[in-house]
């Protein structure tokens, strides 16, 4: 078994099996002939050699570091009764030193009671102290007790400040998961909008339109149609939306769009790239010329190789861009340049505004507030505005290469 392999199994024992070695390396340390009587030594007592009660001073004193994490306030009590029967009893063991040990450890994970805890120690001390001074030779002076009761308060403020620690990186870790959380669903907010906003649209106008159209088969087929293919190509986007979330979503049988009789729409847009590209645009230009929209294109330069997200992201300006057109200057004739460069791609979209606003649908501005924030992470210009001869345009330089 591997070094790291090893040590993932030490991970996921039980953390009372992972603390009792050092009770056991402390009750070791403690019985070896050369170790003893060379412990903490407090009062000045004579050095007792072992009996049988030492063993009973020394079980107190190392095997419940066993429980140090798991019960640090039971612990902390058997740890220290154990260290008083060792001084007053003269032992001077090693096994001692665990008492600052396990304050730091108290002082780190117990959760409550955390001031009584430290009165009640601070109380205790005081007759130990007593007791211990007046067993003694006489050689232990006052000073000399409240520096180890200051070493030991300097053990427990240990503790205490690991514990800070940790609660702070506890919450400094969730406030970056609760900021995440909020930033995945503003984004994916933003992507449903522009989705939904943009295709629901554009079957309104087609669904408008076909209305007066009873009189020309024909183009009332070609309309019904053009309503059909976006609703598909609706479904595939909220798809690609939901792969987000859930990555096994569509991949199991019977998921398809349900294409109706005589269309391969739904097994086409299958097959399609999760992630808009810039190459789609013109997709997007004809499906908003169906539904009655005069759109010129003009696509200028090659991308490069790398985009990162600049390519999603002017998908998404000229998605909104023609959007909105659709709603408020249906008719009007629409311009679409897109423009690529070594380190950016950009984007213009303006509408000249002859035509005659949609009673289809009331803009709220939020497809332009989220496309001004994206292109900002990215370190891009956006602007959109209407014109001088009435018109709207949106302009967007976004750098490629970065990541959103």
């Amino acid at each position: 078994m591997s070094i790291q392999g090893a040590g993932r199994v030490w991970r996921r024992l039980d953390v009372t099996v992972r603390d009792l070695p050092l009770g056991i390396l402390f009750l070791v340390v403690s019985v070896l002939p050369g170790l003893r009587g060379h412990g903490t030594e407090v009062g000045d007592l004579p050095t007792r050699p072992f009996d049988a009660l030492a063993v009973l001073t020394l079980a107190l004193e190392c095997l419940p570091l066993a429980v140090r994490r798991r019960w640090p306030a039971v612990c902390l009590a058997l740890v220290t009764c154990g260290f008083a029967l060792d001084q007053l009893r003269g032992y001077h063991s090693a096994a001692g030193t665990a008492l600052p040990i396990v304050l730091i450890s108290a002082g780190s994970h117990l959760e409550h009671r955390r001031r009584a805890t430290v009165v009640l120690l601070t109380v205790a001390y005081v007759p130990l102290a007593i007791a211990l001074s007046q067993l003694g030779s006489g050689g232990e002076t006052p000073a000399e007790f409240v520096t180890f009761y200051l070493v030991l308060a300097l053990a427990w403020g240990a503790g205490a400040w690991l514990r800070a620690t940790r609660v702070a990186e506890a919450e400094r870790r969730e406030r970056v998961a609760a900021e995440t959380r909020t930033a995945e669903r503003a984004q994916l907010a933003r992507e449903l909008h522009d989705v939904v906003t943009h295709h629901v649209t554009a079957m309104v106008v087609q669904a408008e339109a076909a209305r007066y159209l009873t009189a020309a088969p024909e183009r009332l087929e070609q309309s019904l149609t053009a309503v059909s293919d976006t609703g598909r190509r609706a479904i595939t986007d909220l798809r690609h939306l939901l792969d987000l979330l859930n990555p096994d979503h569509g991949s199991g049988p019977g998921t398809g769009p349900g294409p109706g009789p005589g269309h391969d729409t739904g097994a086409t847009e299958a097959k399609e790239p999760r992630t808009p590209a810039v190459g789609r645009v013109l997709t997007l230009v004809e499906q908003t010329r169906r539904a009655g929209q005069p759109v010129d294109f003009t696509e200028q330069g090659t991308p490069p190789a790398s985009t990162g997200s600049a390519d999603l992201v002017a998908y998404r300006v000229v998605q909104e861009a023609l959007t909105n057109a659709l709603k408020y200057a249906h008719g009007s004739r629409t311009s679409v340049q897109v423009r690529h460069g070594e380190r950016e791609i950009t984007v213009e979209v303006s509408t000249d505004g002859t035509g005659s606003p949609s009673a289809a649908a009331v803009g709220s501005g939020r497809g332009l507030a989220g496309l001004r924030e994206r292109i900002g992470v990215l370190g891009g210009d956006f602007h959109a505005g209407s014109g001088t001869d009435g018109g709207f345009t949106v302009r967007a330089r976004i750098p490629a290469g970065g990541t959103s």
